[in-house]
């Protein structure tokens, strides 16, 4: 057997890490996970990440050669430094050097998104399905947007480190300001949040994402009109990516992807707008659910 693949799934609440034998072997050697205490700093997360690998080393009997972190942002490729992180302590920081420096060995760092995307090709319902797929587009549609693209198993990052970042497209006036500085963001228009206030917006209503979806089944007309407009927008948002990339598969997370009309009333909007006179491209739900953050990490330094 190979050197084991050391990953950690780091968020802003708890930091899961896992030891998988290879890549044709899934079953976790070790497999555990403790809080972030992201509140109390960036030294802390750097702490309790430092924790976590001890205690993982000390179960297996194992000590890593490299390790594989998915993060909650980006390591800027020139610059070295965090960004776009929602987990704000970790913005301007050299994760990646100071994550060396404590843990002495190489580490490699990639976005949540870009971990999910990797699973989902190496392990999940790419595999399963459609390999071996060429090119992936993986998005994650839940209360924010994001998204990663793998070529032949690996992550392509892209000059700026932001390879994959169509939530913060433009789509449409109507979604108003969005946190990163623009107007209009997918994120702002077909996210989780962004259609609760859509129909909060109409009927002052502050109801789950879940719950608008149930009620658009039960005639309720702002309900109705709120998923009509993410179909509308998940077709004319994925046709700018589909005529750019034209993936051989896209695999939809993130807790609006598992609303099933998209995947029918969804792809007929994008054959509108797509430069094709037909949508041949998979859209697909993933098979890994949680765990693909953290084997998507691992699999950063399978290889």
């Amino acid at each position: 057997m190979g050197e084991p693949l050391w990953g950690f799934d780091l968020g802003g609440t708890k930091i899961e890490g896992i030891i998988l034998p290879s890549l044709n072997d899934t079953t976790p050697i070790v497999r555990k996970r403790i809080d972030t205490g992201s509140q109390k700093g960036y030294d802390h997360i750097l702490a309790q990440i430092k924790v976590l690998v001890d205690s993982m080393k000390e179960e297996s009997g194992f000590t890593p050669q490299k390790i594989g972190f998915g993060t909650p942002g980006i390591l800027d490729p020139l610059m070295q430094v965090m960004k776009n992180c929602n987990t704000t302590a970790l913005n301007g920081r050299s994760l990646k050097k100071d994550l060396e420096n404590i843990l002495g060995v190489p580490v490699s760092i990639a976005n949540d998104a870009n971990c999910f995307t990797l699973a989902e090709t190496h392990w999940g319902v790419v595999k399963e399905k459609f390999s071996p797929a060429t090119v992936v587009f993986g998005i994650i549609l839940g209360s924010g947007v994001g998204g990663g693209i793998v070529i032949n198993g690996k992550i392509w990052n892209g000059l700026h480190g932001i390879a994959g970042e169509w939530g913060h497209n433009f789509l449409d006036e109507s979604g108003g300001d969005c946190y990163c500085g623009k107007t209009g963001c997918v994120e702002t228009v077909i996210s989780g949040s962004a259609l609760q206030k859509f129909y909060l917006d109409i009927t002052r209503e502050n109801i789950s994402l879940q719950e608008i979806v149930n009620r658009s089944g039960q005639n309720d007309k702002a309900a109705i009109k709120t998923i009509e407009r993410l179909h509308y927008f998940f077709g004319k948002a994925i046709s700018v990516v589909v005529n750019i990339l034209d993936p051989d598969v896209i695999v939809v997370g993130g807790g609006v992807g598992n609303i099933d009309s998209i995947y029918t009333e969804g792809l007929k909007s994008l054959r509108t707008f797509i430069f094709n006179n037909r949508v041949d491209v998979p859209v697909l739900k993933p098979s890994l659910g949680d765990s693909a953050g953290v084997f998507g990490a691992a699999a950063l330094v399978a290889g």
